[in-house]
């Protein structure tokens, strides 16, 4: 499991005080409102950095961060990813999972197949839809819902699904 969450993503400043324009990864951002400490990934680095205030935007949320008071100083973080620790992170629902805890978990079928690596999970309007690799290089999409994901077994690290008619 991964140790640190991605919430956002830099896209570029706002305004000659610091504030940064973020593009929000995750479901709700008005989760932003409840953010005290992230970690921005700057290369290898990790940048400890307190949340002083947040507003939002359209789909954006701007961020200004304690201590970062000037346009030249978070200039450099354009495209950086912000991070939170898993204690930081929002509290999951019942049959909730943090994406990056999915990615990599094997996919087996009901008739106890194996078809292959979850890759990807794409948020679409309606449902998410996850992102399959095939052994032979193929892929395949299978809509994350009831009929098809029939059970998300974490500590064995696989997904149990149904395959539709059509799939």
């Amino acid at each position: 499991m991964e140790d640190l969450l991605q919430v956002g993503v830099i896209t570029g400043t706002h305004g000659l005080k610091g504030e940064v324009k973020v593009y929000p990864t995750t479901d709700d951002k008005a989760r932003f409102m409840d953010l005290t400490d992230v970690i921005l990934i700057s290369g290898k680095e990790e940048i400890p950095l307190k949340v002083e205030y947040c507003k939002f935007f359209k789909q954006f949320v701007f961020v200004k961060f304690e201590g970062l008071d000037d346009i030249n100083q978070v200039e450099k973080y354009k495209r950086c990813p912000i991070m939170v620790t898993r204690e930081n992170a929002v509290p999951l629902e019942e049959d909730e999972y943090f994406i990056a805890d999915l990615i990599g978990m094997t996919i087996v079928d009901d008739s106890g197949i194996t078809l292959g690596t979850l890759e990807n999970v794409i948020e679409t309007g309606a449902n998410d839809v996850y992102e399959v690799q095939l052994p032979d290089g193929g892929r395949i999409l299978l809509p994350a819902i009831k009929e098809c994901i029939l059970d998300v077994d974490m500590e064995e690290r696989i997904i149990l699904v149904h395959l539709m008619k059509g799939l």
